[in-house]
């Protein structure tokens, strides 16, 4: 089934060519059926890339799904055009008496902050806590899910030595539980972050379980609430360019920053990235929306609590 996007959002035409089936509100209009309603939270920098890469994920899907985009009000974006903002997104405000079947926060460029002192914490802060009683289940990705992790439970996280950067290996730990539906005893995963959360803290939260880890790069998914909610550590949205993209635009800075791990061909940044993850991240947001969101929500969406 298709995705019903915003007439005119830059992501229709982007993966069309890829053959990934998108209609707009138009011509959604006319089919009968009461799409899974989905809300993106993007704090990315580069929000037109970061819609495209979570609606090629989603659209891997035979659900029908309408997606909304949520800005926050307290901070404007440098990055994006702005009459793309206003064409395209909401603020929160706009949207708090509205309901969700589920919910994807991503990451954002503020982890060298503490999460009090990021401008907009206090508007994450109440978004957080609508999406507990408007929202089936809510993914919360890289920053936004230490952030969500420290908020609803209180673990902290801590400075890395160096930046956890390229593919690592993951591994199942409840391989039975259905967001793990079809994946293999090991999968890998996209990281780009300079903080981490700690298993040691986690394991002292009883509602919280973790669900995949890496012996490289460490907790890689906690699972609470009976899955409303996921924290995932990593980019599984991540295209296969990104880290490449991210890599020459630090190295053009003259940032001291250590080539991707496990990711390019030959370990040679001058060939192409070996992508290893695209596979699994299709199943993780595939089984996230039929076994989380879709047989989760009531069909009434005003049921939601």
């Amino acid at each position: 089934m298709p995705l019903k996007l915003p007439d005119r959002l830059p992501a229709i035409d982007l993966l069309k060519d890829e053959n990934i089936f998108v209609i707009d509100n138009s011509r959604a209009t006319q089919q009968d059926i009461r799409p899974l309603r989905l809300v993106v939270l993007n704090l990315m920098p580069i929000k037109i890339t970061t819609e495209t890469d979570l609606i090629r994920l989603l659209s891997n899907s035979p659900l029908q799904l309408e997606v909304a985009f949520m800005k926050i009000k307290s901070h404007t974006s440098k990055n994006t055009p702005i009459e793309h903002m206003r064409a395209f997104y909401r603020d929160f405000e706009l949207m708090r008496n509205e309901k969700y079947d589920g919910m994807i926060i991503t990451g954002a460029p503020v982890e060298h902050l503490a999460f009090e002192d990021v401008t907009y914490w206090n508007e994450m802060t109440d978004i957080f806590t609508w999406a507990r009683t408007h929202v089936t289940s809510t993914l919360y990705i890289c920053w936004a899910a230490q952030a969500g992790l420290y908020f609803h439970y209180g673990v902290p996280k801590y400075p890395l030595s160096q930046k956890m950067f390229g593919i690592f290996e993951q591994t199942p730990l409840k391989p039975r539980l259905p967001i793990f539906r079809g994946f293999d005893d090991i999968f890998n995963m996209p990281h780009s972050r300079h903080t981490e959360i700690r298993r040691d803290d986690i394991v002292q939260h009883p509602e919280l379980t973790i669900i995949a880890e890496s012996r490289e790069s460490g907790v890689s998914i906690v699972m609470a609430r009976e899955g409303r909610e996921f924290f995932i550590t990593g980019h599984a949205e991540y295209s296969p360019l990104t880290l490449d993209s991210e890599y020459k635009r630090d190295l053009a800075k003259g940032l001291t920053i250590q080539m991707p791990k496990h990711y390019y061909r030959n370990n040679d940044p001058s060939q192409p990235p070996l992508v290893s993850w695209r596979a699994h991240a299709n199943l993780l947001f595939t089984n996230w929306l039929n076994y989380y969101v879709y047989q989760e929500t009531p069909y009434n969406i005003e049921d939601i609590h």
